[in-house]
Formats: C-alpha cells, sequence, structure tokens
C-alpha cells in the first residue's frame, strides 16, 4: 500500500518519538511496575492519544491508516504502552467523538485526546470475556429517579487503575437482551469505583490490568453514552478496529524482534563467519521478515477499509488472527537466532516474547477470529 504524505508524516512523527521516550526506558518502565502517566500527555501533545479525533476536539484529525501506522511504532518500542495508546484512541475516543453529546465531548474528548485523561473501557468480566452480551454487572433506576447506581465486577481492564474516564458496560434492562446494555462513562474517582488488584502478568507490565469492582456507583443520566440500551452496539461497533489496532501492535513488537536478531546475526560469530552469512540463520531470517510485511500490508487493507467507511470485519479478523500468530512465531524465532543469551532478560527480545503472546487473547481470541471469518465465508 502506498502511503499519502500525511500518514508518512504522522507514522514517522511517532517513530521518532517512541524511538527516544519509549524504547530507550521500556525495560526499566517494566521493572518499575509501568510507564510514568506523563508519558501519556507528552504522547497526546504530538496527536498519538486522539489520532483521528477532529481538530477542534484536541485530536489530529487524522485518517485510521495513520492510526494504525502509529500504533505499529508504538508498539515497536513497547507493546504494553501501545495498548494503553489504542484502547485510548479506540474505543473509548472514537466513542465518545460518535455518540456523544456536545456536553460530552466538551467535557471528556479533548482531555482524551490531549492526553491528560485516560480512557478505560470496562467491558469484560470475570465469567465472559468474549461472549460480551453475557456481561451481569447491572445499572439500577435510582428509587429517586434521578439516575443510575451500577454494581458488578469487571476483569481485565486495561488501565483500570490508570485511567481518569471509564466507559462502563451494564445491563439496564435483562428483559431486552442484548438491547438492554447501556454504556456510562463515569470519572474513576467517584465513590463506587474500586481497583480490586492489579494483576500480575506475563507480558505488557508497563500498563496496569486490573480487576474492578462497582460498588454502588453513581451515574447520572448525562453520563449514558448514546441512548439507554444502545450500549452494546456501541461497545461491539468498535471491534473492527480494535482488531486492526491489535494487528498493527503484533506487527510492532514482530518488527522490533526482527531487527533485533538481524542485528544480533551480524554481530555472532559461528564458525569462522557471521552467523547471518551461515543458510539456516539468514533463511530463518528471510521468513521472518515476509512474514512481517505479509501482517504489515494485511493490517494497512484493513485500515484503509476502515477510514473509507466501508465493512473491514472480515479483513480485520484476517489481519488480527495472522498478526497475532505470527508475531508470535517472530518473536520465537528471534530468540532461536540469539541462542541462549535470547533466553536472558539482558536481551530484548525475552521480554518481545512475552508481550506478544497476548495478542492472539484480547479483543477477541484467535477461536473467535476464525468463528467470524468462517460465518463471512
Amino acid at each position: 500500500m502506498l502511503l499519502t504524505e500525511e500518514q508518512r508524516a504522522i507514522r514517522d512523527t511517532a517513530r521518532a518519538f517512541a524511538t527516544a521516550e519509549i524504547a530507550p526506558y521500556a525495560a526499566a518502565w517494566e521493572r518499575d511496575g509501568g510507564a510514568p502517566r506523563d508519558l501519556y500527555r507528552r504522547m497526546g501533545e504530538i496527536g498519538l492519544m486522539g489520532v483521528c479525533v477532529p481538530p477542534e476536539h484536541g485530536g489530529a484529525g487524522a485518517d485510521f491508516v495513520s492510526y494504525a501506522l502509529a500504533v505499529e511504532e508504538v508498539a515497536a518500542a513497547d507493546c504494553g504502552v501501545a495498548n494503553m495508546m489504542a484502547a485510548n484512541n479506540s474505543p473509548v475516543a472514537a466513542a465518545v467523538a460518535k455518540h456523544g453529546t456536545a456536553v460530552q465531548k466538551k467535557a471528556c474528548l479533548s482531555k482524551l485526546a490531549r492526553g491528560e485523561s485516560i480512557g478505560a473501557i470496562a467491558l469484560t468480566e470475570p465469567h465472559t470475556g468474549s461472549d460480551a452480551a453475557a456481561i451481569r454487572t447491572r445499572a439500577r433506576r435510582r428509587t429517586d429517579g434521578g439516575g443510575w447506581t451500577i454494581d458488578g465486577s469487571k476483569s481485565f481492564i486495561t488501565g483500570g487503575s490508570t485511567a481518569d474516564l471509564a466507559m462502563i458496560v451494564a445491563v439496564t434492562d435483562p428483559a431486552a437482551g442484548k438491547r438492554g446494555i447501556t454504556c456510562f462513562l463515569c470519572p474513576t474517582d467517584r465513590p463506587g469505583y474500586r481497583v480490586v488488584r492489579k494483576e500480575a502478568k506475563l507480558g505488557h507490565r508497563t500498563n496496569d490490568t486490573c480487576l474492578i469492582a462497582l460498588d454502588g456507583l453513581e451515574a447520572a443520566d448525562e453520563d449514558v453514552l448514546g441512548a439507554p440500551g444502545a450500549g452494546l452496539g456501541i461497545a461491539l461497533g468498535h471491534l473492527s478496529a480494535g482488531r486492526i489496532g491489535v494487528a498493527a501492535q503484533a506487527v510492532g513488537t514482530a518488527r522490533a524482534a526482527l531487527e533485533a536478531a538481524r542485528g544480533y546475526a551480524h554481530e555472532r560469530e559461528a564458525f569462522g563467519k557471521p552467523i547471518v552469512e551461515h543458510q539456516a540463520i539468514a533463511f530463518r531470517l528471510a521468513e521472518m521478515a515476509t512474514e512481517v510485511e505479509v501482517a504489515r500490508q494485511m493490517y494497512l487493507h484493513a485500515a484503509a477499509l476502515e477510514s473509507a467507511g466501508e465493512s473491514s470485519i472480515r479483513e480485520a479478523s484476517m489481519a488480527k488472527l495472522f498478526a497475532s500468530e505470527m508475531a508470535e512465531r517472530v518473536c520465537s524465532g528471534a530468540i532461536q537466532v540469539h541462542g541462549g543469551y535470547g533466553y536472558l532478560s539482558d536481551f530484548p527480545v525475552e521480554k518481545l516474547y512475552r508481550d506478544a503472546r497476548v495478542l492472539q487473547i484480547y479483543e477477541g481470541t484467535s477461536e473467535v477470529q476464525k468463528i467470524v471469518i468462517g460465518r463471512m465465508l
């Protein structure tokens, strides 16, 4: 795919920032338990926290292809940071931009786009992940008729303790099934929003993934995003965009592993010459490079469809399926090129491998992507 001048400019801006401001510190942030909050404000200053948000609301006003390219660049520096960036951009900021009232946009959107406020989506629950319609969190009308009270629990929430604003999905009318689910925009400093724990994880340790308890969290009618009962459609309406974003994260992570393996193969010598000159290593690198490029073209094609307002359901699922599984293969191959050193935390490929594994799980598992693609066939 040939990129426009604007798309290249946004990609290059993201790459320069990620190379200078994220990559050198990612390993230390992982050891310390997370990236600094100020990082996201600085990302917002250059448009990375609201890539597709209109300029009048503080965003970059770019197209979805530009957004996906920016996600790849940030993921190449650190996938955990890229996942926080992705959640803030889409679904949270994207949902507010599309479904929010003028008051909600004025109160929330500019802060999200500038990185002054961080958004999280509270959809997944301990008993359900891919089956989003099976959520049990309830929002009940208060007896005085003034708003809602939300009770339930949410799990695996990216940025659950860091976020300032939670897009909470809850059942408001159990009898209505899928049409009885509503989205609420709630500040996380309200009484009733409680972080039960930050999860200890295999990878993505630069962001927080949390179990959240909602105990009598109060929400006003003005906090409803869209219309009551439209919440599941709003939450799932950004699935394709989210899956394209995960594919871009996968490409960025795999690309970093490929670059590390290629660099090491030029430096490491065996049997009198750099190992890159041995056919076994050269062929492995060639296969890795080919897979990375195929996945990139897949997510760019899906992103172009999304930008054009066309359906990208099938293409997004294909890109997410292929790219996420490709990332594990390429990161594993990078460890193999490094030999024993690849297994040590002194070298970057160990972290990249851990970060890549979850990409086959969130935003719909590989199995779910195959279901979607199969249905489309």
